[in-house]
């Protein structure tokens, strides 16, 4: 039977604008909210913090996964707001690169990341550590890419911050679901004592990191925050070691541990309620 013009037109809408939700979901989901960048603030307290370093800004970005969604002119957006918000300290807690392995697409990705990163770590003071991707792919070449760029990698190592004449300890472990860190080196590096904060890629680490009672702060990513989190609910997928702390601001007894959820992302490359974040830490003196 032969549709009236007013059901006919019916239908239209219908398919036309079923199309156009489906077209504007699709924006949202792949292009609108993955370049959406939260800058979250937050006022961290250390015990024993030097007089110097009350108000000292620590900038965290993480999972960064060049070579993938994130390319040369997102990264750049990217390095634009870290650079306006002027920080004291850029902390990358790893997974620079995407991929299981080493692919010529990757060599062009990394000299975008050179290009890019370069500026910033002329501007700024960058440390980082290493992420399960970056030796997924060939940790060493990332490790030469950030020594090119000028990025300090602590790879189980400690590294002290010195401002009239007082100091503030940063330690790195390598990363934790290849099991290349060695918490011990780093707890041996490490004086007695100090106040430390501590780089790790994978959050859920922070249960052995806070039984040392060595650290005051640990920041790490790994997990995205999920990608996609349902309204009023949790996560759809979380990696290992990223599924007991999967974002935000935890604490652990004495030890306090922050998930940044990163600015890049994996396959599939949707985000939904769950935007990339650049966090900053404002650092000040607690009992």
């Amino acid at each position: 039977m032969a549709l009236s013009r007013r059901d006919f037109l019916n239908v239209l809408k219908y398919v036309v604008g079923t199309a156009l939700a489906s077209l504007a979901g699709n924006y949202y989901l792949t292009r609108f909210e993955p370049s959406w960048v939260d800058v979250t603030r937050i006022n961290i307290p250390i015990r024993g913090l030097p007089e110097a370093f009350s108000g000292y800004r620590i900038l965290q970005i993480s999972d960064i996964h060049i070579g993938g969604w994130m390319d040369k002119e997102r990264l750049a957006n990217v390095v634009d707001i870290i650079l306006a918000e002027k920080p004291d300290l850029v902390a990358a807690t790893g997974d620079f690169l995407i991929g299981t392995h080493w692919n010529p697409d990757l060599d062009g990705a990394a000299w975008e990341f050179l290009e890019v990163m370069t500026p910033l770590a002329q501007a700024h003071k960058v440390v980082a550590v290493m992420g399960n991707h970056d030796h997924w792919t060939d940790v060493e070449r990332v490790r030469t890419m950030l020594s090119m760029a000028g990025i300090l990698e602590l790879r189980n190592d400690v590294h002290a911050l010195e401002k009239d004449g007082e100091k503030l300890y940063l330690a790195g472990v390598d990363d934790i679901y290849v099991n290349a860190q060695d918490l011990n080196l780093v707890l041996a590096k490490l004086p007695e004592g100090v106040p430390t904060i501590l780089l790790a890629h994978e959050p859920d680490y922070a249960d052995v990191t806070a039984e040392t009672g060595r650290f005051h702060f640990q920041i790490s990513g790994h997990s995205h925050g999920g990608q996609v989190v349902l309204p009023f609910g949790s996560p759809v997928v979380l990696p290992e070691w990223g599924r007991k702390y999967p974002a935000g601001l935890y604490n652990l007894g004495n030890m306090l541990l922050y998930t940044n959820r990163g600015v890049g992302m994996t396959s599939p490359f949707v985000r939904f309620n769950c935007r990339p974040e650049i966090t900053v830490f404002t650092l000040y003196g607690a009992g």
